[in-house]
């Protein structure tokens, strides 16, 4: 199923996609595609940000992952992550040095989020500091995140929302392809923090970027797979609206 241009149509009813999207996404993690040591929920507070889902270890938390086959994540050393666009960047030393308070999940040790953006995080620059301080956030304190920007770069974040975010971490050139708008990112606390990102266009199928686990170990996120099936089971008058919408005039 090619990604729809939400854009065109009201804002409302990406929300409610948006809703049903985030489920969706829950139980396919849920339904074999974490470890069995892991877990996710949907919007659960986790000390600050509120993310759309977050991934949690049970206690105590795995000292190493299972091999992969036996509900395991993937290991990094035996098939990295592919991405169009991957980059580093060392945490400052002493910033990891300093004192600071661990804060966990009453149920498990948080260790994932996923953020799938809607147009109110960039209709402001209030909002998209917001966003993107929550997204800076999340890593300083070790949460790996998985982002999927399915809107347009506005004024704001004119070459899309990872480098919105990438700059908060470290700044360096970064330009979307001609053609590829929309944006999916995943990132690896570590250290050293890493992003993976796939700009994408509407028409495109969602890549299956990793969500990391720790630094060594992942699951692909099943994005397409969960946005097909969002979509199939959407209202009848809800498909109509979003595939008949008409193309905005930019003259």
């Amino acid at each position: 199923m090619p990604i729809h241009d939400w854009s065109r149509v009201d804002a409302g009813l990406f929300h409610d996609f948006h809703q049903a999207w985030t489920i969706e996404l829950r139980n396919a993690l849920n339904g074999g595609v974490l470890p069995p040591e892991y877990f996710a929920l949907a919007e659960q507070i986790v000390a600050g940000p509120t993310p759309d889902v977050v991934t949690l270890a049970r206690h105590p938390a795995p000292e190493t992952p299972a091999a992969p086959g036996r509900g395991g994540g993937i290991a990094v050393a035996e098939a990295a992550p592919r991405a169009r666009f991957i980059t580093t960047a060392e945490p400052d030393l002493y910033a990891r040095k300093a004192n600071h308070i661990v804060i966990k999940h009453r149920l498990g040790q948080v260790v994932a989020a996923v953020e799938i953006l809607s147009p109110g995080n960039k209709d402001s620059r209030t909002a998209l500091r917001s966003f993107v301080a929550k997204a800076e956030e999340l890593l300083r304190r070790g949460i790996n995140l998985l982002m999927v920007d399915l809107f347009p770069p506005s004024p704001r974040d004119p070459q899309g929302i990872h480098k919105a975010v990438w700059d908060e971490i470290r700044e360096e050139p970064f330009e979307l392809p001609a053609g590829k708008p929309l944006t999916v990112a995943a990132y690896c606390a570590g250290p050293p923090h890493t992003a993976y990102v796939e700009p994408v266009a509407v028409g495109d199928p969602l890549p299956s970027l990793p969500i990391f686990l720790d630094p060594d170990t992942y699951v692909p996120a099943p994005l397409e797979e969960t946005y097909q099936a969002t979509w199939a089971k959407s209202p009848a008058v809800v498909k109509e609206l979003v595939e008949s919408a008409p193309e905005e005039n930019t003259a």
